[in-house]
């Protein structure tokens, strides 16, 4: 099924697709860096590029690291010395173009057009399938940019550009319903007193339900600070309706992927609990510590709580999943396996190496800890996970591969979003694409849950459906409270082996059937699933 034209295509360019409505979050955030704001109305050819024929691909090498403004130096970030040469616009495309049709999932689908029409972010934005899932969404959302220099910093130390907090848009339209998630600690969230349930009043002096566009401009330079030292003014009402005012300043955040580690006695045993927010090389070393805690302490069940993490690297993925389930049930198992396009049934096209399936590693890769060190793990034979929307791919994975191996997973909240596809991060002058390359399956070759996985009273259209209980977000609560209605809906389930009507301590609109979504203000790289380049990133 198709679902948009050309033109409309074009309008989405660098969009989150997050269904935000009038109140469009974080774009700027998301576009590309290096050469990609080049007009394609001046470029220029290099002496080795060819003229643009239709279904001819010459091979994306003959392209690679010709830039319009070529880098010098190395990475601050990995140390790694640029190879850009000077080329053109024209250059960066027929690469994109070449390079799309090798290794993109669904190559046959994409529109081959004239890269000389476009500048190298439109033609980007075009090379994608516009097939359309059984539920009605975009087959390929995941397809996006971001600029090398951002992109190495987040991945490989956790650092980021914000205020803390993690912010959700509960309603985009008026009356708009901005609240906070949840804040990482020693930030200026923090320190300003921002707490989880607190309620975005204005920013700025602007009523977060102006209809202006002047007004909503300020509102999302506010919501996605883009530089260090940017100051924005937050009226917030707290949970006991308390209005106060937060002088924030965008600093360099490092990201606490892991918090709330914590274990909960109930008859049935003990529970330990911790939220998850990232897949990113920092969380290595703060998972490594959350489940030596949980081991010392003898845990009988794990509620994992993945209700934020939109995915990451599909290494610290498979490390998650053995901590989980142990050495008994893993070793000698597939975690998943990397299903390319058909011109790559036997080797991986990005690696150039024989495809062989992804282990569950039982040691540590070296993200954030020395490599080769042993995994603490649980041994447990079942695990409830929290999920909301925002629960995506890489976090997904760690379901669809318990599952694959007898693990029971108990789903907890709302639909996951739906992403059993992946790429290679790849860097071309100084932007690095995002592009889906392959199709992850598990131990039992499943991997079709493109509309995601669902509890079993879920009325999601197409959803994988698992054992569990549809619960909404509850903001009244902290994370990790055992009131919080997610959380106390799984410490029902585990006690008794079955939904409560309504969660211990929370209100019947938290737990009512109607799944309500949770959109995240979140950069796209902080919601897929990422495989390390080897020629660019390392273990």
């Amino acid at each position: 099924m198709k679902k948009q034209s050309l033109n409309s295509r074009l309008t989405l360019k660098h969009s989150l697709r997050a269904g935000l409505g009038i109140l469009t979050l974080t774009i700027a955030a998301c576009g590309g860096g290096g050469s990609s704001s080049s007009s394609a109305n001046n470029t220029v050819a290099s002496a080795s590029t060819p003229m643009f024929e239709a279904g001819v691909f010459p091979n994306s090498d003959n392209f690679k690291s010709q830039c319009e403004n070529p880098r010098s130096g190395s990475s601050a970030v990995t140390g790694i010395v640029f190879d850009d040469r000077d080329g053109s616009t024209l250059d960066e495309n027929f690469w994109l173009r070449s390079w799309t049709n090798e290794t993109y999932y669904w190559y046959e689908e994409v529109v081959d057009l004239d890269p000389g029409l476009f500048t190298t972010p439109e033609y980007f934005e075009l090379l994608r399938t516009e097939e359309i899932t059984a539920s009605g969404k975009d087959k390929d959302e995941f397809h996006f940019t971001v600029p090398t220099d951002e992109w190495e910093a987040l991945s490989q130390t956790g650092i980021s550009v914000s205020y803390g907090a993690q912010l959700a848009v509960l309603s985009p339209r008026v009356p708009r319903e901005i609240v906070v998630a949840f804040t990482d600690p020693q930030t200026p969230a923090s320190f300003a007193g921002l707490a989880r349930g607190d309620r975005v009043l204005s920013i700025d002096g602007v009523d977060i339900n102006t209809n202006s566009s002047a007004g909503i401009a300020t509102l999302n330079a506010g919501l996605a600070p883009n530089d260090i030292g940017e100051q924005h003014v937050f009226v917030l009402q707290s949970l006991d309706g308390r209005q106060y005012t937060a002088e924030l300043t965008a600093e360099t955040i490092n990201n606490v992927s892991v918090q709330n580690v914590s274990v909960h006695q109930t008859e049935q045993g003990a529970v330990g609990y911790f939220l998850f927010n990232d897949h990113i090389a920092t969380s290595e070393a703060e998972l490594v510590a959350a489940f030596n805690q949980l081991s010392s302490q003898n845990v009988d069940d794990l509620v994992l709580d993945l209700r934020y993490n939109g995915g990451g690297f599909l290494a610290i993925a498979s490390q998650v999943a053995y901590m989980i389930a142990g050495p008994r049930t893993t070793t000698n198992r597939t975690f998943e396996r990397l299903q390319f396009n058909d011109k790559h049934p036997t080797f991986n096209p990005v690696t150039g190496e024989l495809n062989e399936p992804l282990p569950f590693f039982d040691e540590t890769v070296g993200f954030s800890l020395s490599p080769g060190q042993p995994l603490p793990s649980l041994n447990l034979s079942r695990v409830f996970v929290l999920t909301t929307d925002s629960t995506c791919s890489a976090s997904e994975s760690i379901l669809n591969s318990l599952r694959g191996i007898g693990v029971e997973v108990i789903q907890i909240g709302t639909t996951t979003c739906g992403k059993p596809y992946g790429f290679y991060a790849t860097d071309n002058c100084g932007t690095t694409y995002f592009s889906v390359q392959f199709q992850s399956v598990n131990a039992l070759g499943f991997g079709d849950y493109a509309d995601g996985f669902a509890p079993l009273d879920s009325q999601t259209l197409g959803a994988v459906l698992l054992p569990g209980c549809v619960v909404n977000d509850d903001f009244n609560h902290a994370l990790g409270d055992p009131e919080e209605a997610m959380f106390a809906q799984a410490l029902q389930y585990q006690q008794f082996g079955r939904c409560a009507t309504v969660a211990a301590g929370a209100s019947s609109k938290s737990t009512d059937k109607i799944e309500k979504n949770t959109p995240l203000v979140k950069n796209p790289w902080q919601e897929n699933r990422i495989l390390n380049n080897p020629n660019r990133l390392s273990f």
